[in-house]
């Protein structure tokens, strides 16, 4: 069995940590200037709690504001916990960071996007059970993330 250096999921930490760090400097000493975040996040995901009409009403995907109004900011190694405004109605969500689809600030055009990789996950695991009469290839995978279509 071959090792290799798996870039994907150090860039995915290392992504995940920059929001990390912004958050925590968000909790500390509230949003500088202009900036505010969209935010997507997978409701399906472990971990993730929130009101179930919130939860019914977004099955599968939701996007939040951190702008104007939010309270509650707390942010750990694994996620932030937050409290919004819907319509008047203040709720709490609980985000765990691996929950995280997309992180955006247009006040300076900076975006993440974290792509999905539990398809090849589970195209590995199938694989593991078949009998492999070719030998092994090298993972020739790559992602880039570009921040071109947030820039005006």
């Amino acid at each position: 069995m071959t090792r290799s250096i798996d870039y994907g999921t150090l860039m995915h930490r290392a992504m995940r940590g920059l929001i990390q760090t912004v958050l925590t400097e968000v909790a500390e000493h509230g949003l500088p200037g202009a900036h505010h975040f969209f935010i997507t996040f997978d409701t399906r995901a472990p971990k993730v709690e929130m009101a179930d009409w919130l939860k019914s009403r977004y099955p599968e995907e939701m996007t939040i504001v951190i702008q104007h109004w939010f309270d509650n900011l707390v942010v750990t190694d694994e996620g932030f916990s937050i409290t919004l405004n819907f319509g008047n109605q203040p709720e709490p969500l609980v985000i765990p960071f691996d929950a995280v689809h997309t992180f955006v600030d247009p006040s300076v055009e900076f975006g993440l996007r974290f792509e999905s990789q539990d398809s090849d996950e589970e195209e590995e695991d199938e694989d593991e059970d078949e009998p492999q009469d070719e030998p092994e290839k090298p993972r020739t995978e790559a992602e880039v993330v570009s921040l071109d279509k947030f820039r005006k």
